[in-house]
């Protein structure tokens, strides 16, 4: 497809990318039939994701409770990933 074909590209179509194929025109799938849609914030507000309020939660500690302090830089040299698996 040349980039005058991708200017009045059909409003109901659109290209999808996949890692592991090609790009390819695909019809576009409406939202709201979508059978958790109801879920969504697009259809009741009180579903929308609050960052804000994520952000400053905090834990609520209790005094007889025990804990222990990490430091988080020096947890993070034992955190195991992907490329150190031998």
């Amino acid at each position: 497809m040349s980039v005058d074909g991708l200017a009045v590209l059909d409003g109901s179509k659109g290209i999808l990318q996949l890692r592991g194929v090609r790009p390819f025109l695909s019809s576009k799938y409406g939202l709201t039939k979508h059978p958790n849609y109801y879920l969504t914030g697009d259809c009741d507000k009180k579903n929308l994701f609050d960052i804000e309020k994520f952000l400053s939660r905090q834990m609520r500690l209790k005094p007889d409770e025990k804990y222990e302090v990490v430091n988080g830089d020096l947890a993070a040299k034992f955190i195991c990933t992907d490329n150190d698996k031998s």
